[in-house]
C-alpha cells in the first residue's frame, strides 16, 4: 500500500545504459582482447572492449494502476557529449515495482520483462544506444532504486544485457553495469523528471568472420613454393 504523503512518486534517476573513433575525454578505453575460434568454414574473430561513458540523465516514473498494484513505467534518456564510438544517447524503458515503502524511503524494482512482475499480454520493453557514430546496441535492463526522501536522495544501479547490435556492433553480445546517484528537487511539482548522473560500464563482444583459406588455395601455394624450388636447384646447376 503506497504512503500517501507529501512525498509523491519523485521520479528516480537511474541510467541504465564505443567502436567508434572519437573516443571519451573521461573515461578512456581499456584494450581490446581477441580470440580467434573456427566455425564451418570461417573463422571468427571474437572482440571484446571494456569501456566506461558517463551519462547525464533525465527520469521519468508513471503509476500505471490499470496495469497492477503499485506497478509503473519507467523511462530513462542519457546524453553524453563526448561518449566513445559515437553512443552519446540512450533510452531505456522498464516496468517498475514499488517493493517497500517507509515513512523516509521507498524501493522499486525494474525490469524490462513484465513477466518479472507477473504481467501478462504486455510487450518486452529494451534499450537503444545510439549516436553519431556507425553502430548501435540494445539490450534489456534489469535494476532497483532506493529513493530516500529524507536525505533528499536517489540510489540505484543494475545491469543491462546486450541482445543485439548494428554497425561495428554486429552479433554484440556482453553487459553493461550501471550505477545512478542523484539529488532529488523536493520542491519540484509531480511528475517533473528527475535529473542525474549515470556511469555506465560497458563489457561487449562482437564478432568478425574471417573467411579460411580453401584447400585449392593451400595446394596452389604448395606448388608455388616447390617451383621456386626447382627454378633454384635448376639455376645451381647450370651455374655448376
Amino acid at each position: 500500500m503506497l504512503i500517501n504523503k507529501s512525498r509523491r512518486f519523485i521520479p528516480v534517476a537511474l541510467g541504465v545504459i564505443a567502436f567508434g573513433f572519437n573516443l571519451p575525454s573521461a573515461f578512456a578505453l581499456g584494450n581490446p582482447e581477441v580470440s580467434i575460434a573456427s566455425s564451418g568454414s570461417e573463422l571468427q574473430s571474437q572482440t571484446i572492449q571494456n569501456f566506461d561513458i558517463k551519462y547525464d540523465t533525465l527520469f521519468t516514473l508513471i503509476p500505471r494502476p490499470d496495469l497492477g498494484e503499485n506497478i509503473f513505467r519507467a523511462t530513462v534518456t542519457g546524453e553524453s557529449a563526448d561518449a566513445g564510438f559515437g553512443l552519446t544517447n540512450f533510452v531505456s524503458d522498464t516496468y517498475g515495482k514499488l517493493v517497500n515503502a517507509t515513512e523516509t524511503t521507498q524501493e522499486f524494482r525494474f525490469n524490462a520483462n513484465p513477466s518479472a512482475f507477473g504481467l501478462k499480454d504486455l510487450p518486452i520493453l529494451g534499450d537503444r544506444y545510439f549516436g553519431g557514430g556507425s553502430g548501435e546496441l540494445f539490450g534489456t535492463a534489469s535494476d532497483s532504486a532506493k529513493i530516500d526522501f529524507q536525505a533528499g536522495t536517489v540510489n540505484g544501479g543494475g545491469i543491462v544485457t546486450i541482445t543485439r547490435g548494428t554497425g561495428i556492433f554486429n552479433e554484440a553480445s556482453g553487459q553493461i553495469a550501471f550505477t545512478q546517484q542523484d539529488k532529488l528537487d523536493l520542491t519540484a511539482p509531480p511528475g517533473t523528471p528527475v535529473k542525474g548522473e549515470a556511469i555506465l560500464k560497458f563489457s561487449i563482444q562482437t564478432t568478425q568472420k574471417v573467411p579460411e583459406p580453401t584447400t585449392t588455395g593451400a595446394l596452389i601455394s604448395i606448388g608455388a613454393i616447390g617451383a621456386g624450388l626447382r627454378l633454384r636447384r635448376s639455376r645451381k646447376a647450370t651455374s655448376a
